[in-house]
């Protein structure tokens, strides 16, 4: 009795060279662009009004909203959020629209990240 070896993919001799593997592409949705809306540090909108803004356009609590009002005022800026793009761009036109309406120079912007 003669013991056999088992065969392998390697030893398997194909005689067109083709293999029977089939790959399948997949495309991948690539992830929109994601911006940060700021807002800007001036001499004339008070304190109490950018924690307003920050506790009703941000849903910040008090805490939160008081942390990144100093953080503005010390830097001159500070990151208020990371958003899609149309809800940035919303979210910078309320602000704007109501510190408008309450008369203070209040600036907000996006930028892409």
């Amino acid at each position: 009795m003669t013991k056999q070896q088992p065969v392998t993919m390697a030893d398997r001799n194909d005689d067109d060279g083709d293999s029977n593997v089939v790959l399948e592409t997949r495309t991948r949705t690539k992830r929109p662009p994601l911006y940060k809306v700021l807002l800007l540090n001036d001499d004339y909108t008070p304190m109490e009004f950018v924690v307003l803004i920050l506790e009703q356009f941000f849903h910040m609590n008090h805490a939160q909203a008081f942390e990144i009002m100093l953080t503005v005022h010390k830097k001159g800026v500070a990151v208020v959020g990371v958003f899609s793009h149309e809800i940035a761009e919303t979210k910078v036109a309320q602000v704007m629209d109501f510190a408008r309406k309450h008369q203070h120079p209040l600036q907000c912007t996006m930028e892409k990240e």
